[in-house]
């Protein structure tokens, strides 16, 4: 296998990596500190709807409108970056740290160019969108004014996101999880002045949420910009090869995109159906979706962890290392789903009535936590498959599985659900798609690694 390398690999200034070493060490250490990150994130999503769920029912209703649009958002930045760390890793493992570095920065202008693009562009349509969702006459104008000055910390968020992803990709697992955690640590200190009006600050409720979220996430800003420009010196300010840079990126991120926008518009079609029961429901399906997120964050975790391993050890030709990490990852991934059902079984209820107590929440969260996590290691496998294919330079499986997934299974079968058996029937149906994609998305990488490898063999 050797013989196949590229020779670039033995560069020396190829920088710290995952192509030697023991391959659970390294998944180890990626994934605990991505957990770490995760964990403040997520945590801080969860904290804070504990904040809203103490202002108001309403107010929770229209935080809950806002996970499509926010789900949106992210979407695309997570997809440029993910189209960014699959050529930087790549590089990486082939040896060539200097190209890496360019490419680094030639991604950090194609993003946040398009993101203001977004956030500009997308201000003035947002109560449209709320309507849409079926939002009524006392939760739109929440739930519009919470989003439209969350759209302001949306480029600082951004560079956040990119920055940890291409940090990985270069080889460095323990800085995003600690720059992710202060993040969003910041943000939970900073939202309840601005809630309840503490300290002299001025009492904003729902949109004081939004405001923590802004100052936080531009103190975020400076300290990447710090560790990327000063500290690891990954910045080579040169417009040389920027269209390049942008297609190679492009080839990769856009159907990234394409795929992550898919699952947010398709949730946004869900929290409708979901309003038809009434703003209670819509309020308990994103308390559960909150409380859901903090076990599934291991699963996310895991996946992003996965992509820059294989990304370096494909570059470098180490195949039996990819074949290795994905096996450990799939196994584990179902383990964990299997956990973490019981452990929601138990403490559903009285996690839910921590953030809320009302009676409609509660049954809504609870029917939510009994059925969705019974498929939780299926999602994982899916989580998996998606960050290992687009690491390969191989975006359009993950697109396709997106599709296929949530245009193609899931709405089908949650009209279906909804039509049989109300609101239960929507959760049954995503369910009941999680395991179907899981066994197919598996099934599909396990193929196109084998594929893959025997065509590089054969070079």
């Amino acid at each position: 296998m050797s013989d196949n390398k590229p020779p670039a690999a033995n560069n020396n200034n190829a920088g710290p990596g995952f192509t030697d070493g023991a391959v659970h060490s390294h998944l180890s250490r990626l994934t605990g500190f991505m957990i770490l990150g995760l964990i403040s994130v997520m945590g801080a999503g969860v904290i804070e709807t504990l904040y809203i769920g103490n202002v108001g029912t309403d107010e929770l209703a229209a935080l809950s409108f806002s996970f499509p649009l926010v789900m949106l958002f992210q979407g695309i930045s997570m997809g440029l970056g993910i189209g960014a760390s699959s050529v930087i890793a790549r590089t990486m493992g082939q040896g060539d740290r200097e190209q890496a570095k360019l490419l680094i920065s030639h991604c950090f202008i194609l993003v946040m160019g398009l993101i203001v693009a977004v956030a500009v562009l997308s201000y003035s349509g947002i109560s449209a969108f709320f309507s849409l969702l079926g939002a009524d006459a006392l939760i739109l104008p929440l739930a519009v004014e919470y989003m439209q000055t969350w759209l302001w910390g949306l480029p600082f968020f951004t560079v956040a996101m990119v920055g940890s992803t291409l940090m990985r990709a270069v080889g460095d697992a323990t800085t995003p999880g600690y720059l992710m955690a202060i993040g969003s640590g910041l943000q939970v200190l900073i939202s309840p002045l601005f809630i309840f009006g503490l300290m002299g600050a001025p009492e904003l409720g729902l949109t004081g949420a939004a405001v923590g979220f802004v100052l936080a996430r531009f103190v975020s800003l400076l300290m990447y910009l710090y560790i990327f420009i000063f500290r690891d010196q990954l910045f080579r300010f040169s417009l040389q090869g920027f269209r390049t840079s942008c297609y190679d990126i492009l080839h990769v991120g856009l159907p990234a995109i394409a795929s992550n926008m898919i699952m947010p518009l398709s949730m946004g079609i869900i929290t409708r159906l979901l309003a038809g029961h009434g703003a209670l429901v819509v309020a308990g399906f994103g308390v559960a979706s909150r409380i859901e997120s903090m076990v599934m964050m291991v699963m996310f975790a895991l996946s992003m962890s996965v992509a820059p391993f294989i990304g370096q050890n494909w570059g470098a030709g180490e195949f039996d290392r990819v074949k290795q990490a994905l096996k450990l990852a799939n196994s584990f991934a179902l383990g964990w789903g299997a956990f973490a059902y019981i452990v929601l079984f138990f403490c559903a209820e009285p996690l839910i009535a921590l953030i809320n107590d009302d009676p409609g929440v509660l049954a809504a969260a609870g029917h939510y936590l009994l059925i969705l996590p019974l498929a939780m290691g299926f999602m994982g496998l899916i989580a998996i498959a998606t960050a290992s294919f687009n690491a390969l330079g191989k975006p359009m499986p993950p697109l396709i599985i997106s599709a296929t997934q949530m245009i193609a299974i899931n709405l089908p079968l949650a009209l279906l659900g909804d039509y049989l058996w109300g609101y239960v029937g929507i959760f049954i149906s995503g369910a009941a798609t999680m395991v179907l994609m899981g066994v197919v998305s598996w099934l599909w990488l396990r193929h196109e690694v084998n594929a893959g490898i025997r065509g590089r063999l054969r070079l």
